[in-house]
């Protein structure tokens, strides 16, 4: 089908000098429901296509669901004649959103991709406003590599959604600090009562980071220390089990101090797998078990190979077990610490009847209260960084969080490791005195374990 061009009027080009028109795609939405305020003065585009998308993601309790949903209701809230026209205003400083249906019939996409589906009708939508409005940039914006791909080839601009990614990944906090010729007093001073020493007498160390972890070394001399921001001293750090769990390297004995640390009430372990995030996460909770009224251990569901879990067998349990299975291995392994009839295996029993201890997928924690909760949140690089946030706001007085997860481990075809929630956690929660975070990097299941995590 031929397509007749118009070019836009001398007074619009005028008005819309240097504004670009960016083309959004439904995983954007999806990833961030309040996107569209997020693009300054520039116009935005929303394909028709992309609310038929969203029509099928209504419906669910999952975060992406919820997505879906907030989006469409803040459109209902700002929709109004001009929508489907010539957009609607979205405030002071920003441009306007308009919904547009397009010519599904682009010639080029039509020669180029032969299948008819949503994202080359995103693509001619595009090819067809960079035709009709040559006073515009049009970009497409869209997690997904493939569409901005084929965007590429044909000419039109593509981009990744960049609100909410940290672009220093390789610099990213890690919460510990090594230093391998220290002051030899320091070291000492540690080690003597009260093994405590003011951060102000040692300006070498040049404000450390609240909560903030050392290895301090000199020759055959060493000491683990903590920075408390409160009292301004570092602190020495002492090995110590939590219910039957030793730790088994530095890295671990940080992870499992900020894990029972009162006054840390939000915690990130980030590490490869096999470096015991999970299981330390898991035996501090029940250490702590008295302190709190549950203990919560979710991850979200993300099936492999981006599958849906409606293709597999059985009721909504049956579908979602196998992916709490490595929960469940992880309670195993601190269960096996005990014999069958000692208490502290019985009172493991006792929670899970009881319901003190609930292991789920994180769709099913939704609306439930976050009150006095010692919550951890497993597989968290697998959450946007908007669906971290929500967690988080929902949090009640005496509650303590602890995300753990490989940020260099994504599930999601539509993230990365700069843009997952994880690692934005880490990147702005960074010097907050209620926050900690420890990347692990040793590897503690076996020498097998350790050589396939770095070499495969």
């Amino acid at each position: 089908m031929k397509r007749t061009r118009t070019a836009a009027p001398a007074a619009g080009r005028q008005k819309t000098a240097g504004r670009k028109l960016f083309v959004v795609d439904t995983n954007v939405i999806l990833y961030d429901h309040t996107c569209i305020y997020n693009f300054q003065e520039h116009d935005i585009v929303v394909p028709i296509v992309v609310l038929e998308e969203l029509d099928k993601f209504k419906k669910g309790s999952d975060l992406i669901n919820f997505e879906a949903r907030e989006f469409i209701r803040e459109l209902d809230k700002i929709a109004g004649d001009q929508l489907f026209a010539k957009g609607v205003a979205l405030g002071k400083g920003r441009g306007r959103l308009s919904v547009e249906i397009g010519d599904p019939h682009s010639e080029v996409v039509y020669h180029a991709f032969t299948a008819d589906k949503v994202d080359h009708r995103i693509l001619a939508l595009a090819e067809q406003l960079s035709q009709t409005r040559r006073d515009r940039q049009v970009i497409i914006v869209s997690k997904d590599i493939n569409l901005r791909m084929k965007a590429k080839s044909l000419g039109i601009q593509a981009e990744d959604y960049e609100t909410g990614k940290v672009h220093h990944v390789n610099e990213l906090y890690t919460g510990v600090i090594e230093l391998a010729d220290a002051d030899t007093d320091l070291i000492t001073r540690l080690h003597a009562e009260p093994y405590a020493v003011p951060v102000a007498d040692f300006p070498v160390l040049n404000g450390p980071v609240p909560h903030q972890y050392f290895v301090f070394k000199h020759n055959s001399s060493s000491a683990l220390a903590h920075y408390n921001p409160e009292r301004r001293t570092l602190e020495r750090i002492l090995k110590r089990p939590a219910y039957g769990i030793e730790p088994r390297n530095s890295e671990q004995i940080f992870a499992l101090d900020a894990l029972l640390r009162p006054e840390v009430q939000l915690a990130a372990l980030s590490g490869k797998a096999g470096t015991g995030k999970t299981l330390l996460a898991l035996a501090a909770a029940l250490e702590q078990r008295r302190n709190f009224h549950q203990v919560y251990l979710a991850r979200p569901v993300q099936p492999l190979a981006n599958r849906d879990i409606g293709f597999l067998p059985g009721d909504i349990k049956s579908k979602i077990d196998p992916y709490m299975e490595p929960l469940w291995d992880n309670l195993a392994v601190i269960r096996h610490r005990f014999a069958p009839e000692s208490k502290e295996h019985v009172k493991i029993n006792d929670m899970i009847q009881n319901e003190k201890l609930v292991i789920s997928a994180l769709a099913y924690i939704r609306g439930r209260s976050l009150s006095n909760v010692y919550f951890i949140i497993d597989e968290a690089q697998n959450l946007t960084p908007l669906e971290v946030k929500t967690i988080i706001t929902r949090a009640g007085e005496g509650t303590k969080i602890v995300f753990t997860g490989d940020v260099h481990q994504i599930d999601s075809p539509y993230l990365d490791s700069q843009s997952n929630g994880l690692t934005y956690l880490i990147d702005r929660m960074k010097g907050q005195p209620l926050f900690a975070h420890v990347n692990l990097v040793k590897g503690e299941r076996s020498h097998l374990a350790e050589l396939a995590s770095d070499l495969l």
